[in-house]
C-alpha cells in the first residue's frame, strides 16, 4: 500500500513539471542560425516506413487490428528491403525542390529502423536485411548537401515499461506494468545513439505526447506523466546545439522547442478536430505536415492520392502562413516508393524549377490563403497565387501598403490594376491564367 501511494504521488507531483520543458531557453547561435535556414527551406519529404509496411495497413496496424505483442515481434523475420537504395530516395526529394527529410526512427510499435544497443528489436538484429537504413541515409543526405531529421515516438505499444499506459494500444495483449522511469532511461540511451552515431542532424521530431493526455470527449486535459522534456531537450541541445527540436502535440511550444508543427492542417485550422488553435501559435517556425494518399505508412488500398495541382496548392497555402510543408511518403515493404507518389514529385519539382523563388526564403503574406488566393512576400514583393483559374478579376479589401507595379511573374507583361481607399483590383487576361496557378509579382512602393 506505500509503493502504491508514493507512485501515485510521484505522478501527482510530475504534472506540474510535464509541459515546463528547458526554464528560460535561450538557444544557442548554431541553434538561431539553424532555425533562419528551416524557416526558409519551406518544402521537405516525411517518410514512414517500419515493419508495419508488410502488412500493408498503415503505421497504425498494431493498435488497429490488436495484433497481441508475440504475434507482431514476427513481423521483423521477414523484413528484407533488398530494393532500398538511400540514394535513390535522396535524389528523388532533391529532384521535387525538398531541402530536407525527416524519417521514422522509431514509430508507436517500438521497433527501431536503427541499430541500438538499448535492444535487439531493431533492423540490424531482427531483421534479414541487417542493415542501420538511418546510417546509409544519413550518408546519401550528406552527400547531396540535404538535412536528415530524426522522428521519434515517445510512446510505446510494445514496452512493458511504458507504463502508466496511455489512451491507444490498450486492445494489445502482451505487456506488464513496468517502470516509467526505465522507459525516459531507453529513450534517452536512443537519442544519445541518435545524436552521436549518424553525423550532423537536422534536429529530432517528436509524435506521441497526446497519448498521455486525458480526453473528456472534446478535447484534451492534463498529462498523466511527466515527459521529463527539461531532460530529454537539454540532452539534445547539449548533444548537437544546432539541432532543432519539434514536438507533434497540439498545443503550444513548450520551453526548449525550436519550431512548431501542425498535423494535417494549415496552421490555426483544426479540420481534424484535434488540431492546434490559432491562440497556441508561438513566434517559432512552422511546419505542415501532409500525405500524398491518406496514409502515413504504406496502405496497399489507399487510392486516395491527391493530384499534384493539389500538393502545389498545399505548399502554396503553407508558404503564405508563412510555413514548410512536409510531405510525405510510406515507402513499401521492399524499399521502393509507390510510383503514383514517384509521380506527384516529379510533377512539383518540375514546378517549384520555375516558379521556386515564389515559395523558397519567402515569408506569410498579405492575406489568409483560402481555394481561390495565397500570396508570400520576398523584401519589397509580394507573389500573389492565383489558385482558381476561373478568378481572374481580384480584389483585396485590405492592402497594407501602396503597389508600385503588378506583372505576370516570369514575365514583362503588365497587369491592370487600381488601388484606391477600398482596396486593390486587379485583372489578369483569361488567357493568361494558368490551370495551376497564375502568380502576379506585386512590387511595393
Amino acid at each position: 500500500m506505500k509503493k502504491q501511494w508514493s507512485l501515485v504521488l510521484l505522478f501527482t507531483v510530475s504534472l506540474n513539471f510535464a509541459q515546463q520543458g528547458i526554464p528560460n531557453y535561450q538557444p544557442s547561435e548554431e541553434n538561431l542560425n539553424a532555425r533562419e535556414w528551416f524557416q526558409e527551406a519551406r518544402f521537405g519529404l516525411f517518410i514512414h516506413w517500419g515493419v508495419y509496411s508488410l502488412l500493408g495497413d498503415g503505421e497504425w496496424v498494431m493498435n488497429n487490428q490488436n495484433i497481441a505483442v508475440d504475434t507482431y515481434e514476427k513481423l521483423p523475420s521477414f523484413f528484407n528491403p533488398i530494393d532500398f537504395d538511400a540514394e535513390e530516395w535522396v535524389a528523388m526529394a532533391k529532384n521535387a525542390g525538398m531541402k530536407y527529410i525527416t524519417i521514422t526512427s522509431r514509430h508507436h510499435d517500438g521497433f527501431s529502423m536503427f541499430d541500438t544497443a538499448a535492444e535487439d528489436y531493431d533492423i540490424v538484429d531482427a531483421t534479414p536485411f541487417k542493415r542501420d537504413v538511418l546510417k546509409e541515409l544519413a550518408a546519401a543526405c550528406k552527400k547531396a548537401d540535404i538535412k536528415l531529421f530524426f522522428y521519434y515516438s515517445l510512446l510505446d505499444w510494445r514496452s512493458d515499461d511504458y507504463y502508466p499506459r496511455g489512451r491507444t494500444g490498450l486492445g494489445i495483449k502482451g505487456r506488464e506494468n513496468g517502470d516509467w522511469n526505465a522507459y525516459i532511461a531507453f529513450m534517452k540511451q536512443q537519442l544519445t545513439e541518435l545524436l552521436t552515431n549518424y553525423g550532423e542532424i537536422g534536429g529530432i521530431w517528436f509524435d506521441g505526447h497526446w497519448d498521455q493526455k486525458q480526453w473528456d470527449g472534446k478535447k484534451f486535459g492534463k498529462l498523466n506523466v511527466d515527459w521529463h522534456y527539461r531532460e530529454l531537450y537539454q540532452l539534445i541541445h547539449d548533444l548537437q546545439p544546432h539541432a532543432l527540436i519539434g514536438n507533434n502535440h497540439h498545443i503550444a511550444p513548450i520551453s526548449g522547442e525550436d519550431f512548431q508543427m501542425f498535423e494535417k492542417d494549415l496552421p490555426g485550422q483544426n479540420t481534424t478536430g484535434w488540431g492546434t488553435s490559432a491562440s497556441d501559435i508561438g513566434q517559432l517556425p512552422l511546419e505542415v505536415c501532409e500525405t500524398i494518399n491518406g496514409s502515413w505508412g504504406f496502405n496497399l488500398q489507399d487510392d486516395k492520392h491527391k493530384s499534384s495541382k493539389e500538393l502545389i496548392h498545399l505548399l502554396v497555402k503553407s508558404a503564405s502562413y508563412g510555413s514548410n510543408l512536409l510531405l510525405n511518403v510510406g515507402p513499401m515493404p521492399n524499399g521502393k516508393i509507390q510510383t503514383e507518389h514517384l509521380k506527384s514529385l516529379s510533377e512539383i519539382g518540375l514546378w517549384l524549377d520555375q516558379y521556386g523563388e515564389t515559395v523558397y526564403g519567402t515569408k506569410a503574406g498579405i492575406l489568409e490563403p483560402d481555394n481561390q488566393l495565397a500570396s508570400t512576400r520576398k523584401d519589397r514583393k509580394v507573389y500573389l497565387h492565383v489558385l482558381d483559374p476561373e478568378h481572374n478579376v481580384i480584389f483585396l479589401r485590405d492592402v497594407p501598403e501602396k503597389i508600385k507595379s503588378a506583372k505576370l511573374y516570369g514575365t514583362s507583361k503588365k497587369v491592370r490594376y487600381e488601388q484606391n481607399d477600398l482596396g486593390l483590383t486587379i485583372a489578369i487576361p483569361k488567357a493568361e491564367m494558368n490551370p495551376i496557378n497564375t502568380i502576379i509579382e506585386l512590387e511595393l512602393k
